[in-house]
């Protein structure tokens, strides 16, 4: 993001001093496992590059292959075109991008494809398209079309998430919802995440939905908890306790 802010900042200047400004390709590859933020990198993408006056507004269309391919022959070809003709002037975030290139010769997907890739170069300056998915799905997918890994510059990882920063994401959720957790629920969610990290097979865990479904479980069992005990003060309504977490 480093080069993106420097390029944006010397073009302005380059501008102010009425030197030649080309604008360069800022399509990106986001790779990682689900939960590990990339559709929510992508939101703030999208606001912060309207707020530098890159995209003319705030605007984000997520996708999947089920809104670029077709059944039929001139299908996939309307959907496309469709698809991006909405983006304009925004950010285009397909998810799950390598299915596009799976169902072998006779899919449609591989058309989708080539239309994205002849709209980068004819529209580079209408849109811009990030395609995400997990980390070797999306490295296979690239060898798929020659014309695919020179059109994306910025290729970023997002990397499973540790004990800690899924414990930090617990928490944060929690507050977002006024609860609050004890330290002995904490200490028992963190020693939830190690042990899941440790016997979990990564490519099937969700990170941040992980989470999620933990926290939504543990708000379940508190509540089921305070009706068997009659407790409906405040602070019963706000604490979760280790009781409350799942095992």
């Amino acid at each position: 993001m480093k080069e993106i802010y420097a390029l944006i900042e010397m073009n302005k200047r380059r501008e102010a001093v009425n030197l030649k400004v080309e604008r360069q390709s800022l399509n990106m590859l986001f790779k990682g496992n689900p939960g590990t933020g990339k559709t929510t990198v992508a939101r703030l993408l999208a606001k912060w590059f309207a707020e530098l006056g890159i995209l003319e507004k705030e605007k984000i269309i997520e996708a999947d292959r089920s809104d670029l391919v077709g059944e039929y022959i001139g299908q996939t070809a309307h959907k496309t075109k469709a698809l991006i003709k909405r983006a304009h002037g925004g950010l285009l975030f397909i998810d799950e991008a390598y299915s596009l290139a799976r169902g072998g010769e006779k899919d449609f997907g591989k058309e989708a494809i080539d239309m994205l890739v002849t709209h980068m170069d004819n529209q580079k300056e209408m849109f811009i398209l990030i395609l995400a998915g997990y980390p070797e799905q999306m490295d296979e997918f690239l060898e798929t079309n020659p014309g695919l890994r020179s059109r994306f510059p910025f290729i970023i990882d997002f990397p499973d998430y540790d004990a800690d920063q899924l414990l930090a994401i617990a928490k944060n959720m929690v507050k977002n919802r006024d609860y609050n957790l004890t330290k002995e629920a904490e200490n028992k969610l963190y020693n939830l995440f190690t042990k899941q990290l440790r016997e979990t097979n990564m490519d099937n865990f969700s990170n941040g939905r992980h989470v999620r479904n933990i926290i939504e479980q543990t708000i379940r069992n508190q509540s089921i908890r305070l009706i068997q005990q009659r407790l409906y003060d405040v602070n019963a309504l706000i604490q979760l306790t280790a009781v409350d977490i799942p095992t």
